[in-house]
């Protein structure tokens, strides 16, 4: 009998639809689920295509690190990136510094913004990806704007936010109307529990559909030689959700 289709399993296969097309698709640090997604699209691509995995010797296309990967985006070298935040609103903010509280007095610290506004302006496909799915994250207005989404003030932005991934659903971000469309749930989930653990507004069909699951080549692939190449750089990651390739 095939073993029942895990989270994180789901999410790698639907990050991998979402990068179809793409050419190069960096991957920033602590990030297996979205770094196993890449390789998966890479593995099952058409056409050539390459992914940065920061962290990585196998699969990272860098000598320098974050550097090389900011003067790549600038340079309309990267098509893909992922970015999340300890807060997400409604128009795609997000916050990485804090919460609660006046910044710099916040009652909660998180790592910093780092280069995060850099390439949210300057990547085309940007998608944003927190597992944890509740209204402490998802909140009608983040404490402190670490990158700013979309709008419509006449600045100069090529990149931006295709969506928001999370354990319950895929948000589209309507470039348009500046904020989210609930586009599919995640199997064993409802529209009913997307809404009660989400603080801010969003657009939602009268029909939702489900988020499509791998068929069973595709999940054998993803437990055999996509969790061997992303167990190169998160071994723990592998252990725990893939123990047979660790």
């Amino acid at each position: 009998m095939t073993q029942a289709i895990s989270r994180q399993e789901l999410l790698i296969f639907t990050i991998s639809r979402l990068l179809e097309g793409c050419r190069h698709v960096a991957v920033g640090a602590s990030s297996p689920i979205p770094g196993a997604g890449a390789l998966l699209c890479q593995a099952r691509a058409r056409q050539r295509m390459f992914v940065t995995v920061l962290g990585s010797t196998r699969h990272n296309f860098t000598t320098n690190g974050g550097v090389e990967l900011f003067d790549m985006a600038a340079q309309g070298r990267v098509d893909a990136f992922f970015l999340g935040g300890g807060q997400i609103d409604g128009h795609a903010n997000i916050n990485l510094v804090g919460a609660g509280g006046a910044y710099p007095q916040t009652q909660v610290r998180w790592p910093g913004s780092f280069g995060s506004a850099y390439l949210y302006y300057l990547v085309p496909r940007v998608i944003l990806f927190r597992e944890e799915h509740s209204r402490r994250v998802m909140v009608p207005q983040v404490d402190f704007i670490s990158a700013p989404g979309p709008r419509n003030d006449g600045v100069y932005r090529p990149g931006g936010p295709i969506g928001l991934l999370t354990n319950l659903c895929w948000f589209a971000f309507d470039r348009q109307r500046l904020r989210f469309r609930l586009d599919s749930v995640h199997p064993g989930h409802s529209v009913e529990e997307v809404r009660d653990n989400t603080g801010f507004d969003f657009d939602c069909p009268t029909n939702v559909p489900e988020t499509p699951v791998p068929d069973p080549a595709i999940l054998e692939l993803i437990r055999t030689r996509i969790a061997r190449a992303i167990g190169e750089t998160y071994p723990r990651f592998v252990k725990q959700v893939f123990p047979a390739a660790a």
